[in-house]
């Protein structure tokens, strides 16, 4: 077996998918205008395929245990060309939504095993290497997101930035099969149940959330969901208590470490989300930028994430996680309020790139922070579990900033003209802030760095680890 076929093939479909969440942000104001969508038909553009993506994220990766690594991520792979292809394709909004959400489910299965078979495919003291270059890679790819988005909108069409995932995939699909010999975990059963109600109550409380504006919150359809999605919810935790292999082990929740580092993911991921959502929008239809033009704009913040985040990784021995975790989410409070405060159809560019260096700077530092709160605290045994709730947080998170910001906009905003749309950016970005502050308050909860962990090494989500963050960093 070449190694270097595992790392190149995992690599590439890694930087494809991570690729593809990224750059969905630059093309929503073209899809907008090019399919007539509503802004919650916008949202759920985004939410479908976090939603999908989060429930299914564990439960991919029991199946490639189960039934083999290599099987599994190639049917992972082969479901999200598919769907990359429908997505281009779509006559219809409707027709996009249901194609992200499968887009969704073949991420969540070829994301957690391309790292398995990497770890599979290389020996203990190989493998930080290979896994670190594999993390820089889709790094890389969180960060061009924006750009290729915008550059590819602007220079043929938006259903290009789909388009561009067919011949990838069904190049790398007979190089995975030949090249990648199989492999398989510990082969543990799927939490049916736990899947059922999990995404039960992540949609019955979103859909809520998303339809409160146009239905009204005393709607029974409103009313209905958001009542069905908060019985699934207390469903899920009882079943989880039960269940012989449960999908959270509500166990680890113990640990202070680890429930803290979870709440401020939570919050992180939600305001990150939600800001740029509308972020990219703010551009194009609040300032009359081209998609291009909105894409380089949005590098004063996403490009910070390749230079703070390894400095946050380096500094977390020292100072530890608890610092850098609440620092990063009051940094990135602090640059969302002046940009609230700042946000008007006119403002020159240069005053808004110190907001967001700010803000890029704080959640590249709380990014790794709470990541390694979440895996620091844990015996090494169970680091698999505790990264897959962690990642399975954080696209929740996404998710619910997402309907949460969109609800604010509804209410203070519209799409009717620059003027419409800047008046719901600007307080939706400032609810941005203050789920990021409720993230730092989370983050104070996390153990000092002379406190005693689950009876582990330290980590710090610098380490090229097989459990470290894989997901798009800074997408919506």
């Amino acid at each position: 077996m070449n190694r270097k076929w595992v790392l190149g093939l995992a690599s590439a479909t890694s930087v494809m998918v991570a690729l593809d969440a990224t750059v969905v942000t630059t093309a929503l104001s073209r899809i907008r205008l090019d399919l007539g969508t509503s802004i919650e038909e916008l949202e759920w553009t985004v939410n479908a395929y976090s939603l999908s993506f989060a429930v299914l994220l564990m439960t991919g990766a029991v199946l490639g245990d189960r039934f083999g690594r290599r099987l599994v991520f190639t049917s992972g792979l082969a479901l999200f060309t598919g769907a990359s292809a429908a997505c281009a394709l779509a006559p219809g909004v409707g027709w996009l939504i249901a194609a992200r959400a499968v887009q969704g489910a073949g991420a969540a299965l070829v994301m957690p095993l391309a790292m398995a078979l990497l770890s599979a495919a290389y020996p203990p003291q190989d493998r930080p290497k290979a896994l670190g270059l594999f993390a820089g890679l889709t790094g890389l790819a969180v960060v061009a997101g924006p750009v290729v988005g915008g550059a590819v909108t602007q220079g043929l069409a938006w259903q290009w930035i789909f388009w561009l995932n067919v011949p990838i995939g069904l190049a790398v699909i007979p190089l995975v099969r030949r090249r990648i010999p199989e492999s398989r975990g510990g082969g543990g059963g799927v939490d049916a149940g736990g899947l059922v109600l999990a995404t039960g109550a992540a949609l019955g409380l979103v859909w809520g959330l998303v339809r409160s504006h146009a239905a009204g919150w005393g709607s029974a359809e409103v009313a209905g969901t958001l009542v069905a999605g908060a019985v699934c919810a207390v469903a899920f935790v009882v079943w989880q208590r039960v269940a012989e292999r449960p999908m959270v082990p509500l166990g680890l929740f113990r640990h202070r470490g680890f429930a803290a580092g979870n709440a401020a993911g939570v919050f992180l991921y939600a305001s990150l989300y939600g800001a740029l959502f509308f972020a990219a929008q703010y551009f194009q239809t609040g300032r009359g930028d081209s998609p291009l033009a909105a894409g380089l704009h949005l590098l004063a913040w996403t490009a910070s994430v390749t230079v703070v985040a390894p400095l946050a990784g380096r500094l977390m021995s020292r100072v530890g996680a608890r610092s850098l975790a609440a620092l990063g989410l009051v940094l990135q409070a602090a640059g969302m309020g002046a940009l609230a405060l700042i946000a008007t159809p006119s403002v020159p560019y240069w005053e808004m790139i110190v907001p967001m260096l700010v803000a890029g700077a704080g959640v590249s530092m709380a990014m790794p922070a709470t990541q390694t709160a979440v895996l620091n605290a844990v015996a090494p045994e169970q680091i698999g579990k505790a990264s897959g709730v962690f990642n399975t947080g954080r696209q929740l998170g996404g998710v619910f900033g997402v309907a949460v910001l969109a609800l604010v906009f509804s209410e203070a905003g519209s799409y009717a003209g620059p003027a419409d749309f800047t008046g719901g950016f600007a307080p939706a970005i400032a609810v941005g802030g203050a789920l990021s502050l409720a993230g730092a308050v989370a983050a104070l909860a996390i153990p000092g760095r002379r406190s005693r962990t689950a009876g582990r090494h330290p980590v710090t989500a610098s380490d090229p680890s097989p459990v470290a963050d894989h997901g798009p960093a800074v997408a919506a």
